[in-house]
């Protein structure tokens, strides 16, 4: 049995739910209010509860762990183990990294902790997650497994085409003004995530031109592993049809998988995001 265990966070998702070292992974959830509602752990939400704009009135609020429950998710993880890898969601998202940091520090000389912002989220952080897991059941311990992680970040890839805008401006991302205009002429902006930060890289012109643009993003890589397709809601249906197609064709020794928004990221960046997510 292993010493070291891998904890993350509900954002994560994995490109397939049975991996060696399943058992050593723990998840913390981060609660939703979603107007005067609360959901606890995000449980009973789903991504398509939500507006593609929070003009609609549906304006969702994101809360990270508390630093108080990473506390005591720490102690009561430090009952089984002798160590802890917890991988998160970048910092720029939400103040879950920072939470788990004071709690590290708190507990400190109690259990050793190693606190990672993987500068990923969704699939990229369930394929950095899945690589420590399968590490830890191996017997490797949290210093190699921040390691290999540190090794594997460079080589995970993302981007986004998101829509609602004004979910950006309410996580502070884009000005007010910019999220209007952006809405109201349906631009589809692209943004890759880099170093845990959404960069905006160009417009597609329509939604043909998007599907061309997001071919275009994999073959920046070489040796691809895996390539992940995170689906929007409401869904771009016919876009991601031609977009397997593609992938298929071009890339057919690599794995691919196809996943839906989780309702903690559309939370964060709208329902209405369409990601890629590649690893080499």
């Amino acid at each position: 049995m292993s010493n070291t265990c891998i904890l993350t966070d509900s954002t994560a998702q994995f490109p397939y739910p049975i991996f060696d070292g399943r058992a050593l992974v723990s998840v913390i959830a981060l609660d939703i209010q979603l107007n005067d509602k609360w959901y606890p752990g995000g449980v009973d939400l789903k991504a398509n509860d939500l507006s593609i704009t929070t003009r609609h009135g549906l304006q969702p609020q994101v809360y990270a762990p508390s630093a108080e429950k990473f506390e005591q998710t720490f102690q009561d993880l430090g009952k089984r183990y002798s160590e802890i890898v917890c991988m998160l969601h970048p910092n720029q998202l939400s103040d879950t990294v920072k939470h788990a940091r004071q709690a590290a520090k708190a507990t400190e000389g109690r259990v050793a902790i190693e606190v990672i912002d993987c500068q990923t989220t969704a699939i990229g952080l369930g394929l950095l997650v899945q690589a420590a897991a399968e590490a830890a059941d191996n017997g490797a311990s949290a210093e190699e497994i921040e390691k290999l992680i540190r090794s594997l970040m460079p080589k995970t890839y993302t981007t986004f085409c998101i829509q609602g805008l004004s979910y950006l401006h309410h996580n502070g991302y884009l000005s007010d003004t910019q999220a209007f205009i952006g809405e109201h002429l349906r631009v589809l902006p692209v943004f890759i995530l880099e170093e845990g930060r959404l960069v905006p890289t160009q417009k597609a012109r329509n939604n043909r031109h998007l599907v061309d643009i997001l071919h275009e993003f994999l073959w920046e890589f070489p040796n691809l592993e895996h390539i992940a397709i995170l689906q929007a809601v409401p869904s771009f249906e016919q876009e991601t049809r031609t977009l397997r197609e593609r992938i298929a064709e071009d890339f057919e020794d690599t794995p691919i998988s196809e996943h839906t928004i989780s309702a903690t990221l559309a939370a964060m960046i709208g329902p209405r995001s369409l990601g890629i997510f590649v690893k080499q």
